[in-house]
């Protein structure tokens, strides 16, 4: 794993904060130059926030069965994609490797980095093209880290904007065949009902998984964004992150939210359950061409006028998402599984949209 950093990462010696050097209770707070007053109700808000949120990561093992010792927090999964670019890939040598349509996080921070991007085009049913792939990988495993090479891959599963899953079976492959870091993106996994790629970790020594608490748990606003990861790799980011890379407050809502995990997961099981309805409604449009099965929490839906639509629905006070630009979902929007409520909206104005067209 330390061959495919970059030579400085490898051998950074980090930045030590206070609250690095000294964990435990005392009465007396002298050693970070905080203010001693709390000018916000005394909720400790003037104190720095624990670096390494042991606390957080507690409350994850419990109630998510990941290890602490595997977890990196990051200030949203983008975070984690950026400290990734920052650790691994040397400017203007070093690639990536996408499978678009994907989430578009990944180019934006490739770009930021000065790193190259290659790409395996999903099929057209936004499955992975497993031949391709294999044919890809022995190409650029031929690279290595004093030269340039592909150091990470990057699958989202489910996918974003196509929201299908990418069984564990091509992942263990992927994983075994590709030299470099593989990134499964779980953003929307708790929709799935799939297993987990953090189950192929044990035997994928250079397979890292991110989820979120952004999603499923509700917690966008509060921006908390993990990493199961390999412990050099754990070390690594922890190393490169900013020293309080998340606040205080994001961490308290985060355990907050973990303890309403049943809540949680009869709230899934409800947005699952409409987005069944959701998709069964929307196939009943003459202007709807297709509705692709997703396992996330959102539905990509290919039609006739996707700009003429999402003008109309914005007339309405209906934001959805054109993607008709995105490589490969030419016609199509992406529609986020709401409440019962805004979902009823949203196909009362479809059938309004279905009258006029």
């Amino acid at each position: 794993m330390t061959d495919l950093m970059r030579p400085n990462i490898a051998s950074l010696i980090p930045y030590s904060s206070a609250r690095n050097e000294f964990t435990g209770r005392a009465e007396v707070f002298l050693d970070a130059n905080e203010n001693w007053r709390d000018f916000v109700g005394d909720k400790g808000r003037n104190r720095y926030p624990a670096p390494l949120q042991r606390t957080l990561k507690q409350k994850i093992e419990q109630v998510l069965g990941l290890p602490t010792d595997r977890l990196v927090v990051g200030n949203g999964s983008d975070e984690i994609i950026d400290l990734l670019f920052r650790i691994f890939c040397v400017p203007g040598r070093d690639k990536v490797l996408v499978m678009s349509p994907t989430y578009g996080a990944y180019q934006v921070f490739a770009d930021i980095n000065n790193v190259g991007v290659s790409d395996c085009p999903l099929k057209d049913d936004f499955t992975v093209d497993l031949h391709r792939l294999e044919a890809i990988c022995h190409l650029i495993n031929m690279g290595n880290p004093s030269t340039g090479m592909h150091k990470m891959l990057f699958l989202c599963s489910p996918n974003n904007p196509s929201g299908n899953s990418i069984p564990l079976e091509p992942i263990r492959n992927i994983a075994t065949c590709f030299k470099g870091i593989t990134v499964v993106d779980e953003a929307y996994f708790e929709f799935s009902g799939k297993p987990s790629a953090v189950t192929l970790m044990d035997e994928c020594p250079r397979l890292m998984v991110m989820r979120t608490l952004s999603k499923s748990w509700g917690l966008a606003n509060a921006r908390v964004g993990l990493a199961v990861a390999p412990l050099e790799m754990v070390a690594a980011m922890n190393k490169v992150k900013y020293p309080y890379n998340m606040s205080g407050i994001a961490q308290e809502l985060a355990i907050e939210a973990l303890g309403h995990a049943q809540e949680v997961y009869q709230g899934v099981r409800d947005i699952v359950a409409e987005r069944a309805l959701v998709a069964a409604k929307l196939q009943n449009y003459r202007f709807v061409l297709e509705v692709y099965p997703s396992d996330a929490n959102f539905l990509l839906v290919r039609v006739e006028d996707p700009n003429g639509l999402y003008d109309y629905l914005k007339g309405r006070g209906i934001i959805i998402r054109n993607r008709t630009s995105v490589r490969g979902c030419f016609g199509c929007v992406r529609i986020t599984i709401g409440s019962t409520m805004e979902n009823e909206k949203l196909l009362q104005a479809l059938d309004d949209w279905e009258v006029m067209a």
